[in-house]
């Protein structure tokens, strides 16, 4: 009956939640709330990922086993929007990585907006960097450089020199320039119904047209954006719970990835309170990308046993 209720609550609060956040209290770090779904006949979960604006990987990650093409009609998904906030300073657009998640923490605020993004591909990877939007551009057209064009024509297709803005430009009807470097990587929409949540751009950050509609419209020039790559997050609350968040870590374009472990500082804490860090590893080696609980609350007259 519980998990009927809870399923029920989703339904009603997926518009509300799925992108929009309150910031949490001082001291602590999570936020949203896990919902749940019900499948339907005919869904796959690429079309309840859009619904609930959250990413593919995202989801295939909190639902493993579950078939993405195929999932059992009834069956309920967990739907991860619930999370930890990056451990970042709280401007701008903070966009992890490992997570494929864009975070936009609005100025002068307590709201933080959460979305779904695309990265680039292995061999085109993303970097980290700590920059500003340098443009904005609505509408705009898309030169190909000679490196996109050249893998093109290994397929034998010949991009033309200059793709008009339209439905054929892969930018989509919005693109943020970030000023890194010489300018080459851009926050930007699209015109494929696929790909938010994946590796699949040649560098870019891809959003969903609706979010970067709202995200254009938002931001002025010189905001700052930091991009991360951070697979682990650790979350130590007010009540002394403690929560760890763990993706899987990308593949490097030299076929290698990040080796996870337990956080150092969540490593002294543990020790600190003569805590295992059993639950800590058992959430690495999942790599569901949802909050886990590894310490439970406790109180003031514990924590004080515990340090004696």
């Amino acid at each position: 009956m519980l998990r009927k209720l809870l399923i029920l609550c989703s339904c009603f609060s997926a518009t509300v939640w799925a992108t929009s956040y309150q910031l949490p209290p001082e001291g602590s770090n999570i936020v949203g709330r896990m919902q749940f779904h019900q499948i339907k006949e005919g869904e796959s979960l690429a079309d309840i990922a859009k619904q609930y604006d959250v990413g593919f990987l995202s989801l295939m990650a909190s639902n493993q086993g579950v078939d993405p093409f195929l999932p059992s009609e009834g069956y309920v998904l967990s739907i991860p929007t619930q999370v930890i906030l990056p451990n970042v300073e709280r401007e701008g657009v903070v966009i992890n990585l490992a997570e494929l998640r864009l975070y936009y923490f609005e100025p002068n605020s307590d709201i933080v907006h959460v979305f779904p993004v695309g990265i680039g591909r292995i061999g085109r990877d993303t970097p980290e960097m700590v920059t500003k939007i340098s443009q904005k551009r609505p509408n705009p057209t898309w030169t190909p450089p000679k490196s996109i064009r050249k893998e093109y024509a290994a397929k034998g297709i010949e991009l033309p020199a200059v793709v008009p803005a339209g439905p054929e430009n892969p930018l989509g009807e919005y693109a943020l320039r970030l000023a890194h470097g010489a300018g080459d990587y851009l926050i930007h929409g699209t015109n494929k119904d696929f790909g938010i949540g994946m590796r699949v751009s040649a560098g870019c950050i891809r959003m969903n047209p609706k979010d970067i509609e709202w995200l254009f419209g938002q931001v002025d020039l010189g905001v700052k954006v930091t991009v991360i790559n951070e697979p682990v997050k650790i979350s130590l609350e007010p009540d002394r719970s403690v929560y760890l968040e763990a993706h899987e870590p990308l593949t490097r374009s030299d076929g290698s990835k990040k080796v996870l472990g337990v956080p150092q500082e969540l490593v002294w804490w543990l020790q600190a309170m003569n805590k295992s860090d059993a639950k800590a590893r058992a959430a690495i080696l999942a790599q569901n990308g949802v909050p886990v609980e590894i310490v439970e609350p406790q109180s003031f007259e514990q924590e004080i046993r515990y340090r004696k």
